[in-house]
């Protein structure tokens, strides 16, 4: 055998043994459908007998409780949920707040067109950006433009689609070709949380939109396993709620109309023209009644993370009680019309464990059998972005090592 068959034979050979390794398929990126509960509170799937996400638990991983970022209101949370940051961090600081910079506030209900207030990095965004494509059916700000960039697959928020329409969406993106197939989704309901807005948290309503959405995420679960992918299936919460009567008038304490007063169930955010009229009103609240507090900004509560951004305000105001506050008397109810109780959410979590939420999940890169201690919501994004396989953007307040013990590779 001359040296030139030699080499072809040795390469021939190589190429033969090769063969087996280059023929073993690429591990296919996981899918991650992530699942809101607007308002769903930590105690309600055992109290009102969501057997179904019960059964996800027990299949894969429950924590005791998911503590939301204050203040603990809906458009803050879903925003610290995608994207591992505190609200002052990724601005959202209210579910509507005056922005000094722009000089305009901001409000949820135009939030598709509000794009210019977003200056962070949703996971969508992140997965877009990383070439992994993303999909939403319904999500707070994920029909707005941020950064130049949308989900692949996106609606305009439209509370009256179906929720039966809105799983279906879900299950036919994952059917989609690879080629088009999202992985990472996005879906949202807000039947617990208007139930317990309308007729509190221990009310036949609320058991009511607690089964119903049960049944549903249980349709979702059993069309998921039938699709056959690496599909991980993650249902939370943006934070619970509390049954709340009354309210106080902080313009009883003192003269507001030179301020700026943004309120929000139990929490106002006082914009002042200048440092001398923030003081002002401070020393006209501060220690006038048991029913609430007021902070500077840069002496709020380190528990709160809400300090570093001007959106907040010069001042915040907390009920300490379940109360409302508000800046002038609310319109008299009919004695008939008015409901004996009512929810409401926004108080501190670490005084009021009702703000707990959920975080349930199962799937292929999930610990089966993990029970956890409750965690704030920050770590959610590190632990998807993992499960992604997304390299995470720098800035985060969340950890992955949090969840770690949920992880499964």
């Amino acid at each position: 055998m001359t040296r030139r068959s030699a080499l072809v034979l040795a390469a021939w050979i190589a190429a033969l043994l090769a063969c087996p390794l280059l023929a073993q398929p690429v591990p296919s990126r996981p899918y991650v459908v992530l699942v809101s509960l607007d308002g769903f509170r930590y105690d309600y799937a055992k109290r009102y007998h969501a057997d179904n996400i019960l059964a996800i638990g027990k299949a894969g991983a429950a924590a005791e409780g998911m503590t939301p970022s204050f203040p603990t209101v809906t458009y803050p949370n879903h925003i610290s949920i995608v994207t591992g940051q505190y609200p002052e961090h990724h601005g959202l600081v209210g579910n509507s707040f005056w922005d000094p910079t722009r000089k305009e506030m901001y409000t949820m209900r135009r939030s598709a067109e509000e794009g210019a207030f977003y200056g962070y990095k949703p996971l969508w965004v992140v997965a877009e950006q990383q070439k992994v494509k993303s999909a939403s059916m319904f999500w707070p700000t994920s029909d707005a433009e941020i950064g130049g960039v949308r989900p692949s697959y996106w609606s305009l928020y439209d509370r009256s689609v179906p929720n039966e329409q809105r799983v279906a969406k879900v299950l036919e993106w994952l059917k989609l070709p690879e080629s088009e197939r999202p992985h990472f989704i996005t879906l949202y309901f807000s039947d617990v949380d208007s139930a317990g807005h309308s007729s509190g948290p221990d009310s036949p309503n609320t058991e009511e939109a607690v089964q119903r959405l049960d049944k549903l995420v249980g349709d979702l679960w059993t069309g998921i396993q039938a699709i056959h992918l690496p599909i991980n299936l993650v249902v939370v919460s943006d934070h619970g709620m509390q049954t709340a009567q009354g309210f106080v008038n902080l313009s009883d304490y003192t003269d507001l109309s030179k301020v700026r007063v943004v309120t929000e169930g139990p929490v106002a955010l006082v914009y002042a023209p200048d440092s001398q009229t923030a003081e002002q009103v401070y020393a006209a609240l501060k220690g006038k009644s048991p029913k609430f507090d007021v902070y500077r900004r840069n002496e709020t509560p380190q528990r709160w993370h809400f300090s570093e951004n001007e959106r907040i305000g010069d001042l915040v105001v907390c009920a300490k009680e379940a109360t409302a506050l508000v800046t002038s008397p609310p319109r008299e109810r009919p004695a008939a019309a008015a409901p004996s109780s009512r929810g409401a959410h926004g108080f501190d979590p670490s005084e009021f464990k009702t703000m707990q939420g959920i975080f349930y999940a199962v799937g292929p890169n999930v610990q089966p059998g993990s029970h956890i201690k409750p965690f704030e919501n920050v770590h959610v994004f590190p632990f998807l972005a993992k499960i992604l396989g997304l390299q995470s953007p720098p800035g985060l307040d969340g950890s992955d090592r949090v969840l770690d013990s949920v992880y499964r590779k």
